[in-house]
């Protein structure tokens, strides 16, 4: 009877499974006839909205297809709940000391062949040989690391937790900036005055919204006469509140105030004191367990749901954008890159010829296509110097390289706080924002749910102005080597100054108060975290919903 029983519910499971992989293979069948009807329709007469959700929707496509090949290859996969916390930051970590070990070898051996380049030439080209092996032996080690994350089971679920984690975010700040009564609710007024360029004033209207959130006062952003746009941020953006814009109160006062004063003049951050514990690097503590487990950077991911809000286009700005995509020919895959050059050489940052991008820019492709084939490589230039823009088709011919020209000219020192110059800034973050990989300098400063992991600085870490100390802890001890390093031992704070990307990095070891280097990989980001409001009404009214 038992063996009668199991034979039975084999011969169901076998006749479902049957069944689904036929749902499936007409879903798919499905999908590309959907794809052709959206390769004929004409975008050039289409409104900016219905281009955008049309051109979102065939990406979608295009990844659902994706997959499905990608399962087809890989066996059936089975999805799973969702992964333990230890196993993501693992995994994660192997990824990234992996990067980190041929930063190491790659370093080392480019110096050694410099040495025998004129001395030994038959060195110098078995070095050559084993930097290009090795490559490949990286590219290869990074490309298993990828796939693990598509076969683990967890893909699904990680998709569904950004967007969740993303959806409740969102939720709290529109409850935060429309309360109930605007008469009688507590503010938080900035005035986007500060004296810089754009991205610095991107990240001081980031930094009051922080507050806003920290403090739970609706923010008041006082933008009439802003030097980008003199009628003010609510021309361009959507207004970061849609029913409380009166600054006014019964109480006023300059931070810090106290928490009975109905509203507060916050200063920029460099005057700020005292500091609340609501500054770079700290992120929700209540968000904390979540996003340590979904993204490899959790204060890249906060900032960003913050810009996700404040950057939210008018209609005529998403109408420039897509006309810009349009008239580009904005297609995937794509690298952004974005090059600096008029205020910030020499100052900020070091002179990086085109040449230094566009080698990252090879290696990333390189790595693409072991999974899938390219038919076109292409990047999107960003760039304040026309002449990088010829430069780059120039000298790399085989790329398609899109970008305005015009953008570069109107971002110069002496048009920059123009019209054209902020439609031209808005149009570049927002294709940069947009790339599949994204190559820049940090010193100037999505769609994945965890986009750690794509990009690369040629200079310094991620770096948010005005922010706490970036401390990391030693998981490994060090003796030193060589001079210049420092010894430290496991559990040691060390404060980073910046990475090397030569398997080093530099920074103040707190325990011994020693500034030196230290091997990158023996060391994992101290993630810090500060009690911010909690919004647990906000939580409420989601679950509900569910």
């Amino acid at each position: 009877m038992l063996g009668t029983h199991m034979t039975s519910s084999d011969s169901k499971t076998s006749e479902r499974l049957t069944r689904a992989l036929a749902d499936l293979e007409a879903l798919r069948k499905q999908n590309t006839e959907l794809q052709e009807i959206f390769r004929d329709i004409n975008l050039d007469s289409l409104k900016g909205d219905q281009k955008e959700a049309i051109e979102n929707f065939q990406y979608r496509l295009t990844k659902a297809e994706h997959n499905y090949n990608k399962n087809q290859q890989l066996g059936y996969i089975s999805s799973k709940e969702e992964p333990n916390t230890q196993y993501e930051l693992l995994r994660r970590r192997i990824y990234s000391n992996t990067k980190e070990f041929w930063y190491f070898m790659h370093f080392g051996l480019l110096e050694l062949q410099k040495k025998a380049q004129d001395t030994a030439p038959d060195v110098a080209s078995s070095i050559q040989y084993l930097l290009n092996l090795g490559g490949e032996h990286k590219r290869s080690l990074l490309h298993d690391i990828e796939e693990l994350a598509e076969v683990d089971g967890y893909a699904t679920w990680r998709e569904k937790e950004a967007n969740d984690l993303s959806d409740l975010v969102q939720k709290r700040f529109h409850h935060l900036q429309n309360p109930a009564n605007c008469k009688t609710a507590k503010k938080l007024i900035c005035t986007l005055n500060k004296g810089c360029g754009y991205g610095c004033q991107l990240h001081h209207a980031v930094y009051c919204f922080m507050v806003a959130y920290g403090t739970k006062r609706t923010l008041i952003l006082k933008s009439k006469g802003w030097r980008y746009h003199k009628s003010g941020w609510d021309e361009v953006f959507k207004p970061v509140s849609d029913s409380c814009v009166d600054p006014s109160g019964e109480s006023v006062s300059n931070w810090p105030g106290n928490s009975d004063t109905q509203v507060l003049n916050l200063p920029i951050i460099d005057s700020l004191s005292p500091r609340p514990p609501f500054l770079p690097l700290a992120i929700p503590e209540d968000l904390a367990p979540r996003l340590t487990r979904l993204h490899g950077d959790p204060i890249v991911w906060w900032v960003g749901q913050i810009l996700k809000y404040l950057l939210r286009p008018q209609p005529k700005t998403a109408s420039i954008i897509q006309e810009t995509m349009t008239h580009i020919g904005f297609k995937r895959p794509i690298v952004g890159v974005h090059v600096r050059r008029t205020d910030k050489v020499g100052t900020e940052a070091a002179y990086h010829g085109i040449e230094e991008y566009m080698t990252v820019v090879e290696e990333y492709y390189k790595q693409l296509e072991l999974k899938e084939t390219v038919s076109q490589r292409r990047i999107y230039l960003a760039t304040d110097d026309p002449k990088v823009i010829a430069d780059a088709k120039s000298k790399y011919p085989l790329y398609e390289v899109l970008g305005d020209p015009t953008i570069s000219k109107t971002a110069a020192i002496s048009t920059r706080y123009s019209d054209s110059s902020l439609f031209g800034i808005i149009n570049d973050i927002h294709m940069l924002a947009m790339s599949d990989y994204l190559v820049c300098t940090f010193s100037s400063q999505s769609y994945f749910p965890d986009a750690s992991a794509r990009f690369r600085s040629l200079d310094d870490i991620y770096y948010y102005g005005g922010q706490n100390a970036h401390n990391t802890i030693a998981v490994l001890p060090h003796e030193p080597k060589k001079g210049g390093e420092m010894s430290v031992l496991a559990g040691d704070l060390i404060g980073v100054a910046g990475n090397h990307w030569n398997g080093f990095s530099k920074g103040r070891n707190l325990r011994t108060n020693q500034v030196a280097l230290y091997p990158s990989f023996k060391v994992k980001d101290k993630i810090e975290t500060a009690k911010f409001p909690t919004y647990s009404e906000v939580d409420k009214l989601d679950a509900d919903e569910q």
